[in-house]
């Protein structure tokens, strides 16, 4: 047994470790290993010092050759350091090799995401994703002596210190909590469905905002909408999908969802346990794609995310490209680099609101295309389809008659059965029509 579970609160310190491998140059490895960084420093943890190893052969006991895992535990312990962490998936059986030869605690990326994870989701539905990852990924890893399975107490990385807790549960306890989890998740799943029917019968158009964490996708829905949503400059700040709704410059209005950001190397589990969450990006009838114009990886984080949309089965959705935080690109080479390779994208400031003017010009050119132009006579026992129409924005004109009242507007598709029956022909247009004083959407 490893001496992990001698791991305290009071600042751990780690050393980690990046693959270069191969088919890999060397600024990519290192833009990966920054960014494991990045995800360490989440979790409070120190890093006193960091090793690039370029990988030419996969070492079958530690993934590295001999010579190497050696020199790595030798700095670990000179650096005082109680975490070696690898920036790329460790096998159960390499993981214990590394915690035997060192007596140090060896954790790798996955790990890291998913302590992340576990600290900052609030929702019911966030927990029991969260935790049902955490079960699939230490089920093949119970003789560990660590306590991941005790989650309910809060635990993670930093938070260790009764290992015999997993040493006691068996794969039997652990598949049948995964049963549990699955199946709560498919009620949450099923009270979802519920919410976004009942968010359809408004016949308003819905956009989800995506991208890679730490984008900007929290600070652009809250400059969009005057929401107050937790925007830190962090990485996964939130977890939890947030809807608002935005009225555009039309007087139609739109419902904008945020959701969770992506990540190179995430967790295959994590995109299977989070796509409840993610299934606003499925469901939505176009996405925002956020990217950090000020990062120098913005386009391998371009790459990462629509690699996971592919997996999601979201590719096929129509996708609004923005390139946020502007205001932080200081050189004009590099912003003409990019909008030479992404024509058609956006560029703006959600923090100085530079360029909001022209997303909303776009987002409301976007829901046209998704509405079809048509003049209808509604009778007046239907005033529900009246008001439902003026609430998402769809009347342009309006005039009391007496078998009805006249419309003219943009119908979004969903509610093209609806009004239907009331579709005037063009010869029955009346000669006046006075604009309707509600035309501002209630």
């Amino acid at each position: 047994m490893s001496d992990a579970s001698a791991i305290t609160t009071a600042s751990p310190r780690a050393l980690l470790v990046g693959l270069q491998y191969a088919d890999q140059n060397r600024d990519e490895a290192e833009a990966l290993l920054e960014e494991l960084g990045e995800l360490t420093a989440n979790l409070g943890i120190a890093v006193p010092v960091r090793h690039l190893v370029r990988l030419r052969e996969r070492n079958a006991r530690f993934l590295l050759g001999t010579g190497k895992t050696a020199e790595i535990i030798a700095e670990a312990r000179a650096h005082n350091c109680s975490l070696i962490i690898f920036d790329d998936e460790l096998h159960p059986a390499q993981q214990r090799n590394w915690e035997a030869e060192s007596g140090l605690t060896v954790i790798d990326r996955q790990e890291v995401i998913l302590d992340i994870f576990a600290t900052r989701a609030r929702t019911r539905e966030a927990r029991l994703q969260v935790e049902l990852a955490q079960h699939e990924y230490f089920l093949p890893r119970l003789r560990r002596a660590w306590s991941h399975l005790s989650r309910q107490r809060g635990g993670g990385v930093t938070q260790r210190g009764e290992g015999e807790t997993q040493l006691q549960l068996d794969q039997r306890l652990v598949r049948e909590r995964i049963q549990r989890l699955r199946a709560d998740l498919a009620i949450v799943r099923k009270q979802r469905d519920v919410q976004r029917r009942q968010r359809l019968r408004v016949p308003l158009p819905t956009a989800a905002i995506v991208g890679y964490t730490n984008a900007g996708k929290s600070s652009l829905l809250n400059a969009l909408t005057g929401a107050h949503l937790l925007a830190e400059d962090k990485l996964f700040a939130t977890l939890d999908p947030t809807t608002r709704r935005l009225r555009l410059p039309s007087n139609r209005h739109l419902l904008l969802t945020d959701t969770v950001g992506f990540v190179r190397r995430l967790p295959h589990r994590l995109v299977e346990a989070f796509k409840a969450t993610l299934e606003e990006a499925l469901v939505a009838d176009f996405l925002i794609h956020v990217v950090d114009a000020s990062s120098p990886e913005a386009a391998a984080h371009h790459a990462t995310t629509l690699s996971v949309l592919a997996e999601l089965g979201a590719n096929k959705t129509r996708i609004l490209t923005v390139f946020n935080k502007l205001d932080r690109v200081s050189e004009p080479l590099r912003l003409a680099e990019l909008k030479a390779q992404f024509p058609g994208a956006l560029f703006l400031s959600a923090h100085t609101r530079l360029g909001l003017d022209t997303l909303l010009a776009r987002l409301d050119d976007m829901i046209s295309g998704e509405s079809t132009a048509m003049t209808l006579l509604i009778p007046h026992s239907r005033y529900d389809l009246i008001n439902r129409l003026h609430q998402a924005g769809a009347v342009h004109r309006e005039q009391p008659r007496a078998e009805g009242v006249y419309i003219e507007g943009l119908v979004p598709r969903r509610w093209l059965d609806a009004v239907r029956p009331y579709v005037l022909p063009a010869a029955a247009h009346p000669l006046h029509v006075v604009p309707a004083a509600n035309d501002a959407v209630a």
